[in-house]
């Protein structure tokens, strides 16, 4: 006998797969970090505009993926994605007009630091953000269809973002915030890199070049555990030359998820079924070496 909860269950565990709240992390992520720096190298640090910039990324991470996903159905590429918001609400009109405000609450909250600072800088790196991040998907560029979704990815939320959190801090550029969103922007862009391997055939069928589409699984393999590794080869060098400070190496209690993401993808590359959820061990890497990372700023500067 079928459960009679059995339907409302499932169709709750599609909305949470299609909202993805575990994602959201890769949005905050680069505020902290950016705001971590700045609090390490000038003992600033205003709370207001932390939370400011941190509920704007929210919001427009959230436009990001409701967006993509209007863009998505044009192209059939959801037709089998049952998590799809598209797909689960049956209406793309709303949800493209959804995002739209959004995206604007964002850019407005993101107007309101410019206008605390006096400075249009933070406004216009969050604007080139959103540039970027619309040639993912959006029309007529849907750059991601071209296996260059990780590339704009790397430096959206790494250091355009990282920049940006730092300059709202400090009101000034960091060579040691071009560093740590080097870190940040690779682990981002792994998140991604991951989401491809289930859905090559989906890929395939709409037309889109992703980077394991022209790589293939098993070469798509490769070149993730090489950027894993490098995470944890970075960290040393950059703080050999002065850019990371000693407590930096906390990073490398994040390396449990590292070995469980490389291990993984090598192991099941090629079985979408058991490589699916490859994306949300990214994210614990993502979440925890980034953590850990504004972890030894902070502790730095207090000891």
């Amino acid at each position: 006998m079928v459960s009679t909860n059995s339907f409302p269950q499932s169709k709750m565990k599609l909305w949470l797969a299609a909202i993805k709240p575990p994602i959201y992390s890769v949005a905050i992520m680069p505020i902290m970090v950016g705001s971590a720096v700045a609090f390490a190298e000038t003992n600033l640090f205003n709370w207001q505009i932390f939370f400011t910039f941190v509920s704007s990324a929210i919001l427009i991470l959230a436009w990001l993926n409701l967006s993509n996903d209007v863009f998505d159905s044009e192209t059939g590429i959801d037709k089998n994605k049952a998590h799809s918001i598209v797909n689960l609400t049956g209406n793309k009109n709303i949800i493209f007009w959804l995002s739209s405000i959004l995206l604007f609450i964002g850019i407005m909250e993101i107007f309101a630091i410019a206008l605390w600072q006096q400075d249009l800088m933070v406004l216009a790196l969050v604007v080139l953000c959103c540039i970027l991040g619309y040639t993912y998907q959006g029309p007529p560029f849907r750059l991601g269809y071209q296996g260059l979704g990780e590339i704009i990815c790397f430096f959206t939320f790494g250091p355009i973002a990282i920049e940006a959190a730092y300059y709202s801090q400090a009101k000034a550029f960091s060579i040691s915030a071009l560093a740590t969103s080097v870190i940040i922007g690779i682990t981002t862009s792994l998140v991604l890199f991951c989401s491809h391997f289930h859905q090559v055939e989906d890929d395939l069928a709409a037309g889109k070049r992703s980077p394991i589409v022209r790589l293939g699984t098993a070469k798509g393999a490769i070149v993730l555990t090489w950027f894993t590794v490098g995470i944890f080869v970075l960290i040393p060098l950059f703080i050999f030359l002065g850019y990371l400070n000693w407590w930096s190496l906390l990073t490398f209690m994040s390396l449990p998820f590292a070995y469980q993401l490389v291990n993984k993808v090598n192991k099941y590359h090629d079985i979408p079924d058991k490589i699916s959820n490859s994306k949300f061990i990214a994210v614990n890497l993502h979440f925890f070496s980034g953590n850990l990372l504004v972890l030894g700023l902070i502790l730095d500067r207090v000891l």
